[in-house]
């Protein structure tokens, strides 16, 4: 049996020393990266070598990288480093993982080619200048030898117990069980399809109504398909925290049905849930924990490596333990865990760890995507950037010197850019590039400026700095499937300030590339209709499989009424108030219990709660607030028992719409009262407009789908196990067209 590492793996396993730092940052982008290691290669002689690929072995090692460049002319292997500022702040322990680097694939190539000795040169690119330093040694064959079996040696203790730990994860996955005495209706059937899917390498789009163990119907089938597939990882991508809860709940079903299962699963949480000190940098100057990181690495890594939950809190312990990072930690150990259980920017975003560290070591994986209707919102969000004069004019206030040249200039491009603008909204054809140039020069003075200050990366000039980026990032991807906007506000007939955003409308491009790099990818959800709107916004690939899972519950569990005697149309909105107040107290009055009821909005939330306590006084009312904290809309489920009696009154699409779970009494009924649609705005108009132009379907895309799907998601909140029964209002004369009832769920009896 033999292990394969990269090059690059090997030297952060064996090579990293000292500090946790991250001032000599940020690093250029891999896009800039791309760029810098082209733009070396082309001042390279007709001779020079580009990429080359090179492999070795030391007793069960595997060992392959690609060196970025070879010159035989000179008999010099050159490894391309780009960065931006000033060189002599970089650290000693990033020079020192980089010549570990380059020494490895000078053995390598030395081995290729039969070589005595070799030139081994560092070449620092600087993307903003263009400039070269160069930094070159000769070096013996027989020298680069011994370090590479010396960083190997280093590396072998490790990997034999990963090779052991794999083995074992291997036929304990084969002969795992279903954790339960049977499958649920339909959820055979889903586990089935994601075996299938996983075993012929497609995408599978699974439309699984509630209440049929979906985390454990796609966990388990992924973990036989481990051995068979030669599966590395598998990742399980949430929305929300709940649907993170929920994987690591099914993870310790699995291990108390199978106590000697050997899989490590982990919990990615985001950096500033999982930093112990956010008022300190990332340095060993700064937080006690970034000190002497590196060192103490090893202990925490292998002491980690034997907990099978890493959840936030196992993780936290076994890191506090060792006196490192918990957040940096947690980047470790995804290198080593099976199953692990990240936010969808984890995978999706531009910059994704997991999607770059799969293609970076080329692991075999897996992709589960829970409740993947959100996928849409939140993959427009990361493909999208915005920009606030007030913040600018926040930074230019307090800018250093070195500064204020660029940020003035970009203000002066920025007023004039909407100068002319008369409405408070205007949408535009094509991306403003005179503002970009000055944007690219005020980043750059920037990027120099926190390199040669690092301790003033903080604060509200580092906030508009990663902004700044962002956007000039999405700039650089514009095109159809983007809208450019200013939205202005006036304060005086002379002073006007205005947001700059670039809308991502359709993120199937770039979330396409991601889906299919992975051996499968599975989007699971109880709404996934229409199966078109979802597989042309993600991009999905023309062969994914679709399965549309049988529901558990029988339709006279779940009494659906269409009320179509009621608008809720805003211009019907003073008249529904006195119907609906009456339609809830009488369903009350007949059946007593817990109800929800979704609204629009506030403003229409809190006009039917107040009507409705001056009528009835005597039912209970529970009222959701504006921005509420993780401990308030606890408290507001909490009221929620199988004993009381009263009526919760929620927005549609808010935290209550979807990912909370009121079983048996908690939970008897939900009035809604809107048919879900975003609002009519200028923004969602453009939306309409670029959706008309790209599908044909301008307003399904943008109002009618999106909504009702909410409307789906809300019901869905009443039935949630084979026991429950409940009531469903639907209330509002559009829900009783044809082509709004078809994209109501099959199971459901409509009266």
């Amino acid at each position: 049996m033999s292990y394969s590492v990269a090059v690059r793996a090997l030297c952060e396993f064996t090579a990293k020393v000292g500090d946790l730092d991250l001032r000599f940052t940020p690093s250029p982008s891999a896009q800039e990266g791309i760029v810098g290691h082209r733009t070396v290669a082309s001042r390279r002689n007709a001779h020079y070598q580009n990429e080359v690929a090179l492999e070795g072995e030391y007793q069960q090692l595997k060992v392959r990288g690609r060196a970025d460049g070879y010159d035989p002319d000179s008999n010099r292997l050159e490894e391309v480093k780009t960065y931006r500022g000033d060189l002599a702040a970089q650290p000693a322990n990033h020079r020192q993982l980089h010549w570990a680097q380059v020494k490895v694939y000078g053995w390598l190539m030395c081995q290729k080619l039969g070589l005595s000795e070799i030139d081994l040169a560092l070449v620092y690119f600087d993307i903003v200048g263009e400039g070269e330093t160069l930094l070159n040694q000769r070096f013996d064959a027989p020298d680069l030898e011994q370090f590479f079996k010396q960083q190997c040696a280093l590396f072998l203790d490790w990997a034999r117990q990963e090779m052991q730990h794999r083995a074992a994860r291997n036929a304990g996955a084969q002969s795992l069980a279903f954790p339960h005495a049977d499958f649920r209706t339909g959820q055979r059937t889903l586990a089935e399809s994601v075996y299938k899917a996983v075993s012929t390498g497609r995408c599978l789009m699974a439309q699984a109504p509630t209440g049929i163990g979906k985390t454990i119907g796609t966990i388990f089938p992924q973990l036989k398909a481990l051995a068979p597939q030669q599966l590395d990882k598998v990742f399980f991508l949430t929305a929300k925290t709940p649907g993170r809860k929920l994987a690591l709940d099914a993870a310790q079903v699995l291990y108390d049905s199978s106590p000697e299962l050997s899989l490590r699963v982990l919990e990615l949480v985001a950096r500033d849930k999982a930093c112990e000190h956010l008022d300190k940098a990332c340095h060993g100057d700064s937080c006690p924990l970034a000190k002497d990181f590196y060192d103490r690495l090893p202990a925490a890594r292998q002491a980690a490596s034997q907990v099978r939950l890493l959840d936030q809190r196992s993780l936290r312990n076994v890191a506090l333990a060792h006196q490192v990072c918990p957040y940096y930690l947690s980047q470790e150990m995804a290198r080593w865990s099976d199953l692990i259980v990240a936010d969808y920017n984890y995978y999706f975003d531009f910059g994704a760890m997991l999607f770059g560290l799969a293609q970076l070591n080329q692991w075999q994986v897996s992709v589960l995507v829970d409740e993947a209707h959100n996928l849409v919102e939140r993959a427009r969000s990361m493909y999208s950037a915005s920009l606030d004069q007030y913040s600018l004019k926040t930074v230019r206030d307090s800018a250093p010197e070195a500064l204020k040249k660029p940020l003035q200039r970009l203000n002066r491009e920025w007023n004039a850019l909407h100068k002319d603008q008369l409405a408070p909204y205007q949408a535009y054809a094509a991306k403003p590039d005179k503002l970009l140039q000055a944007l690219s020069l005020c980043t750059s003075a920037m990027g120099d400026y926190f390199n040669d200050h690092p301790d003033a990366l903080t604060g509200d000039l580092q906030a508009f700095y990663f902004d700044a980026l962002q956007w000039a990032k999405v700039a650089e991807l514009f095109n159809e499937h983007f809208i450019f906007d200013i939205t202005k506000r006036s304060f005086t007939a002379k002073r006007s300030s205005s947001t700059l955003c670039l809308r991502n409308v359709v993120p199937a491009e770039f979330i396409r590339p991601r889906l299919t790099a992975a051996r499968s990818s599975v989007l699971f959800s109880a709404t996934l209709s229409p199966r078109h709107y979802y597989a042309d916004l993600l991009g999905l690939p023309a062969d994914t499989a679709w399965v549309d899972v049988e529901s558990p519950f029988k339709a006279e569990q779940l009494q659906v009424s269409i009320v179509e005697r009621i608008s809720t149309r805003f211009v019907h909105r003073q008249a529904s108030l006195e119907p609906i107040v009456a339609l809830i107290a009488q369903q009350f009055a007949a059946q007593p219990g817990n109800y929800l009821a979704f609204f629009s909005s506030f403003d229409y939330l809190q006009q039917v709660a107040q009507l409705l306590a001056e009528r009835h006084p005597q039912i209970a009312l529970w009222l959701q607030s504006r921005g509420m904290a993780e401990a308030e809309r606890q408290a507001f489920l909490d009221q929620f028992t199988p004993h009381s009696q009263g009526i919760g009154f929620a927005v549609l699409g808010g935290a209550f719409g979807e990912g909370i779970d009121l079983p048996g009494a908690r939970l008897i009924g939900a009035f809604i009262a809107t048919l879900g649609l975003p609002q009519l705005n200028p923004v969602n108009e453009q939306m309409k407009q670029r959706m008309g132009a790209i599908f044909g379907a301008g307003y399904d895309y943008t109002y009618l789908y999106p909504g009702i799907q909410k409307v789906v998601q809300a019901a869905g909140r009443v039935i949630r196990s084979q026991q429950d029964r409940g009531v469903v209002m639907l209330i509002d004369d559009r829900f009783g067209e044809q082509r709004v009832r078809q994209l109501l769920p099959k199971w459901w009896t409509l009266k």
